[in-house]
């Protein structure tokens, strides 16, 4: 029997806005085919933070003329709100594949790091720094403004796409690490995310460009 761990963690959105690429990987021995179907699974807490970014993801791959579907659409409740054994994850991963879907893409968080940053209200021209007068000055107020260092969160996300209709060993095609930086709206970082998920696998040509639609 085909083996796949299906990665799952909580997914937070709310609150991030910058994405940036940390690293990716490629299956270079990877020969299958552009995949026709495609499960999309974020697991969160946050189902309407689920439900976003499942679809924005379907809606760009089936911008690419592939079929995808939400996992929120076709897990039953019970498997999504609790706590699975590796066999019963097989058994749906199994289901999926002899109903048609090629590869599963899915996000999880690796983890999340708190990072301090100074700042001002204002900016300084450059020219300001060239003298120890000038650079002092802007930064004497560490010892004055206790609001001085902006505290925020960084989210360590990885992404990973599964070709369910090969063996385990080599089902992994493509995975790559994202650093997610708050603060933002949902939409827009759920947006920004998805953009570098099917800006990398467009480059690994795992998926094709995107269709342009209203022109002959």
């Amino acid at each position: 029997m085909k083996k796949i761990i299906l990665i799952t963690a909580v997914i937070v959105f709310a609150g991030c806005s910058s994405v940036r690429l940390v690293d990716s990987w490629r299956n270079n021995t990877y020969v299958g085919e552009i995949p026709g179907k495609v499960l999309v699974v974020g697991i969160t807490d946050n189902l309407t933070g689920r439900k976003i970014y499942e679809e924005h993801l379907k809606n760009e791959l089936q911008a690419r003329g592939i079929d995808a579907v939400e996992s929120y659409q076709v897990f039953s409740p019970s498997f999504m709100y609790s706590r699975q054994s590796e066999e019963t994850i097989q058994e749906e991963v199994d289901k999926f594949a002899d109903s048609g879907y090629d590869a599963i893409l899915v996000s999880v968080v690796k983890g999340v790091s708190e990072e301090v940053s100074y700042s001002r209200g204002y900016a300084r021209t450059d020219y300001f720094w060239r003298r120890f007068g000038g650079y002092y000055f802007v930064y004497q107020d560490i010892y004055f403004d206790p609001g001085y260092y902006d505290r925020y969160n960084i989210y360590h996300i990885e992404a990973s796409l599964y070709d369910i209709r090969v063996p385990d060993s080599k089902s992994l095609v493509w995975v790559a690490s994202f650093d997610l930086v708050e603060p933002g709206s949902i939409n827009r970082t759920v947006k920004d995310y998805v953009k570098r998920i099917t800006e990398e696998l467009e480059k690994e040509k795992i998926i094709p460009a995107k269709q342009e639609t209203g022109k002959p």
